[in-house]
């Protein structure tokens, strides 16, 4: 399974580093939904990076409406950065799930990824009189979810997914040979498949970059020294970003 994202960072996040800067990125969008709120100096443009968060952390929430009300379901996401401007999305949803039936490629939906993230002590700051953040890095793709009705395709995007999920297993990956192919296509009723293509995409790298330097260093120092996975990787961002390219 590919890697984290802690050998990357957002360049103009960088090179926007505000200290007290509350002026952040608002596009308009042509279908009425909201943008994520996003500081200038927390913005993230940079398509490798995002690329980097949506597959690093397939595991999303894919929001949209239905009947006027907002749903929610978690789900694990593909995403193929070769096709269109901004990728397409790929994903999987059971055929029972009242959202399967309502997205039919004209309502749009939201997918959000969850990067690293990780809780920030004041303790770890230089300055004084300080309180505590957390810092993270999201994505949010927009776009409109359309049915897949090809069984071949079906079954290629399982095997992609199964794939992607058991490269990152210590142990020879399971593959669906191993069952039957009449009990395979049997168990295909019970789910329907969706790609979205990706019409807009946000994301959003909070690094502290809002912090004096030795703030920011004080909090990247302990934050690698912690146990937990995601602690770690947020280090690991936070010191590509002073690094730069």
């Amino acid at each position: 399974m590919p890697g984290g994202v802690g050998d990357a960072v957002c360049h103009i996040a960088r090179g926007a580093r505000v200290l007290g800067s509350h002026r952040y990125t608002r596009v308009v969008s042509p279908h009425g939904v909201a943008p994520m709120y996003r500081p200038k100096h927390f913005d993230c443009t940079d398509a490798a990076m995002l690329g980097r968060i949506t597959t690093a952390h397939p595991f999303a929430v894919l929001v949209t409406t239905l009947d006027g009300r907002l749903d929610a379901t978690h789900l694990p996401v593909l995403a193929d950065h070769a096709r269109g401007a901004h990728g397409v999305l790929r994903f999987h949803l059971a055929a029972a799930n009242p959202a399967a039936r309502a997205l039919d490629g004209t309502v749009e939906a939201l997918v959000v990824f969850t990067g690293p993230n990780a809780y920030v002590s004041p303790d770890w700051y230089v300055t004084p009189e300080q309180v505590p953040t957390w810092n993270y890095a999201a994505v949010h793709a927009y776009g409109r979810p359309t049915p897949v009705s090809d069984p071949e395709a079906v079954l290629a995007l399982l095997a992609d997914l199964s794939a992607f999920a058991e490269g990152g297993l210590d142990k020879a990956p399971w593959t669906m040979d191993k069952v039957p192919d009449a009990r395979m296509r049997a168990m295909l009723r019970g789910i329907v498949a969706f790609e979205m293509q990706v019409e807009r995409i946000e994301g959003k790298a909070k690094l502290s970059q809002n912090r004096a330097d030795a703030d920011r260093a004080g909090a990247a120092a302990a934050l690698s020294n912690e146990p937990g996975e995601g602690a770690r990787a947020v280090a690991a961002m936070m010191r590509a970003l002073d690094e730069g390219p």
